[in-house]
């Protein structure tokens, strides 16, 4: 029993210490490690998994809707990437450049890409010439890497993994229409796939991609009260374009310039899963993304048929599509129970000599703890409700927590008050005026979220700007982030 004590009490407790929980939540539960080359991770198995049904689910929701997966080159010649400057300018801090191939010095340096707008552009160059070659629907599944200063798990490395989406169309509406169709998937998907409830919105012009007409945002809120940006959708216009002379000739025998977009999610999307879901006993995953879906523990599993029956319901429950393995180590139950807690499996089934005397066994939640006997024969279809339950409640607990979380302003007092006591969202006006943004950003490390795409965005005639006091033009979403 100590050694599963133990095994507990090594996770300080978030409300201790949230930044120490989330680092002993994913080194306890072995999602990454420490490597040699600083600033960067290791995936470890349990990890990786979680971004394989990430990146499935995902796939399947790109292609559903048009999309094809390509792959480019991962180093981008100094002088193409240099074609768009106001891309460049926002990269550039974060760059890492190439400058010898073996033992030759490069004429011309290349970075190592840290996003792939240019290599894109340099391709529709080459393959669009008429408006029959349009719409272009790319998306690729790659590694890129920005030299970061500070570093933390899946939230930030020099190195990580993404997917970029990138759409040449014929028109400026078919563009908006692509840029607000993948930030409606990505909302989606996160509130369905991985339970966690998102505010869809635009950001600000100070906010935005460099070198986008505008940049849409889903933001979440984690348990600490921090925003995570958790997925970007940017209408690129023609810009782009322009810079790299991406012209079609359209129906009307006119050259035009295409107009793109661009869109990504990250791996960060796991430290989300963990900062949300999570408590001081480990990981909580939701059933949809869980590698893992069910763990079997068998009790006293020396006894006669208890692990035959263990991997009888295993196998009741893998036939009805549940991930589900048998943990036959021979560490105490409560090891086991601990164990299978600290890594985040949704459920347990707990099955004895005495359970099969009975003719059942106990599904235990993972998210509440609470458990429910069974007859053995209706295992997989219980599980299969519980595990739907599950994904269901965890989701309806995030967004309780969020509106909970979720302030509003009507003084700058008010604003400065809530910023310094209250961790979470503050819905305030804004006159859009950047000087007001930076303002809130130095008086209290609030940064604009995003300007809502609900009914509530626009503000009022008589409605006030929460910094300066002049006329609102919006409502936005302010809080402190990641």
């Amino acid at each position: 029993m100590a050694q599963d004590k133990k095994l507990v009490e090594s996770i300080t407790s978030r409300e201790v210490d949230f930044a120490q929980w989330y680092t002993d939540v994913v080194k306890k539960a072995e999602l990454t490690g420490y490597t040699s080359v600083k600033g960067c991770m290791v995936f470890k198995p349990a990890g990786y998994a979680i971004w394989e049904n990430i990146r499935a689910e995902l796939d399947r929701r790109f292609k559903e809707t048009g999309v094809e997966n390509v792959y480019l080159p991962m180093f981008i010649p100094e002088g193409l990437l240099e074609k768009e400057k106001d891309h460049v300018e926002g990269f550039a801090p974060e760059v890492a450049w190439v400058t010898h191939g073996g033992l030759n010095e490069l004429q011309e340096r290349m970075c190592v890409r840290p996003t792939s707008e240019t290599l894109f552009c340099d391709l529709y160059n080459k393959d669009i010439q008429s408006y029959r070659d349009l719409p272009k629907l790319y998306n690729q599944w790659c590694s890129v890497v920005r030299w970061e200063k500070t570093t933390r798990p899946f939230l930030r490395s020099r190195e990580f993994l993404w997917q970029e989406g990138h759409t040449a169309h014929a028109t400026a509406e078919e563009a908006q229409e692509r840029t607000e169709q993948m930030l409606n998937l990505y909302a989606d998907f996160l509130e369905d796939f991985l339970a966690i409830p998102v505010v869809r919105g635009r950001k600000t012009d100070k906010e935005k991609f460099a070198g986008a007409e505008a940049t849409y945002t889903v933001e979440a809120l984690m348990h600490d009260g921090k925003a995570l940006q958790s997925g970007t959708s940017h209408n690129f216009g023609d810009g782009f374009a322009k810079a790299f002379d991406i012209q079609f000739t359209d129906k009307d025998n006119k050259l035009k310039y295409v107009h793109q977009t661009s869109w990504g999610m990250t791996t960060r999307l796991i430290g989300a899963v963990i900062m949300v879901h999570g408590d001081d006993s480990g990981l909580v995953l939701p059933p949809k993304v869980a590698p893992t879906q069910c763990v079997v523990i068998p009790i006293r599993q020396k006894a006669d048929g208890v692990m035959d029956k263990a991997a009888e319901i295993r196998d009741m429950l893998k036939a009805a599509g549940i991930r589900t393995k048998i943990d036959d180590t021979d560490r105490s139950p409560g090891y086991k129970f601990a164990e299978q807690e600290m890594r985040g499996f949704p459920m347990r089934v707990e099955i004895g000599p005495k359970d099969i005397e009975r003719g059942e066994c106990v599904l235990v939640r993972r998210d509440t703890r609470e458990k429910v006997q069974v007859k053995i024969e209706d295992v997989a279809e219980e599980s299969a409700k519980l595990l739907e339950t599950i994904q269901k409640d965890m989701f309806e607990r995030a967004l309780a927590f969020r509106k909970e979380h979720t302030y509003e302003a009507f003084t700058y007092d008010e604003f400065k008050k809530t910023a310094d006591e209250k961790p979470g969202f503050i819905k305030a006006y804004w006159c859009g005026d950047v000087a007001c943004e930076e303002q809130i950003k130095a008086d209290t490390t609030c940064t604009s979220r995003c300007m809502p795409l609900s009914d509530e965005a626009e503000a009022p005639e008589d409605a006030t700007c929460i910094c300066c006091g002049k006329k609102a033009r919006k409502l936005v979403y302010w809080g402190k982030a990641y």
